[in-house]
């Protein structure tokens, strides 16, 4: 820094001048040597008094430039802070697009597959469209899942499980569609009304239901369908659709359905409860 100046200094310069201009007049200066003094002396003055002024300028200006450094310095620690929080943001934006982009990817494969369910199914219909509309079978679209129901009064007899004519005719028809559908397993499931069942043969309804959807199952497979797509079933009287209470829900309790099941790609990735 600047050394300061002591305010007494232009009383040391006055007194200076005046010494120079005794000395002068006790040598017997000329007037214009006493002039020519004088002059020098308010030049240094003036000298002196410029500096002064320059100086104080120049504090002045470091001043503002000491008050602008530490504004400058505040504004980049809040922008450093910023600029972390923007990056955390930043990160956490970007995992929330990828979460989003493949519940996306999920959502359009489901209505991809649920479309070519749909196909699968509108093509079926309408293979079956002559035995619907003879009352041979109909189809129903149970928990999402379809299903080709046939009442056992045109398979079988009643409380047997061997097959009738018609009923030997009416599933050749149902696995000549069934050996065109790729990809697919089928469950066959025996159900009956709820009336006990006398028989020697069977114990009960369940194990007449059950012997049932076994002979129809072989039978299907006899017709050309792999026999690792075809699975049976017995419920007995478990699942009623119609009361027991009338001849005629009893009649559509007796039945045989035909399941398409869903692939395995169709199902909810359960991966993440495994232990």
């Amino acid at each position: 820094m600047p050394t300061t100046r002591s305010p007494r200094r232009p009383h040391i310069l006055s007194l200076m001048g005046a010494l120079s201009l005794v000395v002068l007049a006790a040598c017997g200066p000329s007037q214009e040597e006493l002039d020519a003094e004088r002059a020098r002396v308010q030049e240094l003055q003036s000298a002196l008094d410029a500096a002064n002024s320059e100086r104080a300028e120049v504090d002045a200006r470091l001043a503002r430039l000491t008050e602008q450094h530490a504004d400058l310095s505040a504004r980049l620690r809040a922008l450093g802070q910023n600029v972390e929080e923007l990056e955390d943001q930043r990160s956490s934006l970007t995992e929330n697009l990828e979460q989003t982009r493949r519940a996306l990817e999920e959502l359009r494969e489901r209505e991809r597959q649920a479309q070519a369910r749909l196909a699968t199914f509108r093509g079926l219909i309408e293979r079956f469209r002559s035995m619907i509309e003879s009352g041979r079978l109909r189809v129903r679209i149970v928990r999402n899942r379809m299903v080709v129901e046939l009442p056992t009064g045109i398979l079988f007899d009643s409380a047997r499980s061997e097959l009738k004519e018609e009923g030997l005719s009416t599933l050749n028809e149902v696995a000549a569609v069934l050996r065109e559908i790729d990809n697919r397993e089928f469950q066959i499931a025996g159900h009956t009304d709820n009336v006990p069942i006398h028989n020697r043969n069977f114990a009960d309804n369940w194990e007449l239901s059950t012997e049932r959807a076994v002979v129809v199952a072989r039978h299907i497979i006899s017709q050309g369908v792999p026999a690792n797509r075809i699975s049976a079933a017995g419920h007995g009287d478990t699942q009623p659709m119609a009361s027991n209470d009338t001849e005629e829900g009893r009649a559509l309790n007796r039945r045989i359905e035909i399941v398409l099941l869903p692939n395995l790609d169709e199902l909810p990735d359960l991966t993440a409860l495994e232990h």
